[in-house]
């Protein structure tokens, strides 16, 4: 059986931002790659299974979205810190900052339509 692929624009925007992120990661200097890199790159991971499987599970949607909003949030925190630190110019930061902004409006949209929907 086929699995069903996502598609919301919160997915399209949270893969972009993945495929993005995770080349930037591997050249933060060797100093920071074992220990920022990692957990900047497995929580951009972990926010993008939860989208994923909200997406596929509406049954357990609100739980994901809360748990994403949290990962989110511990991305932009992490992001700040790899611009702080020197691994990423401000280009990078800017890029990531705004990713990340639009990627946060998308997932308080969806959150608040599920409240209005009463779910």
């Amino acid at each position: 059986m086929k699995e069903q692929r996502p598609q919301s624009p919160l997915f399209a925007k949270t893969y972009d931002m993945v495929v993005w992120l995770i080349p930037l990661t591997l050249k933060f200097p060797k100093a920071q790659r074992f220990l920022l890199a990692e957990r900047l790159g497995g929580m951009a991971l972990d926010f993008y299974d939860l989208i994923a499987q909200a997406v596929m599970e509406p049954e357990l949607q609100g739980e994901l979205l809360h748990r994403a909003d949290r990962v989110l949030a511990r991305i932009r925190l992490y992001v700040r810190l790899s611009h702080d630190l020197q691994c990423m110019s401000l280009g990078q930061y800017e890029h990531a900052a705004l990713r990340l902004d639009e990627i946060g409006r998308l997932l308080g949209g969806w959150l608040r339509k599920r409240r209005r929907d009463g779910v």
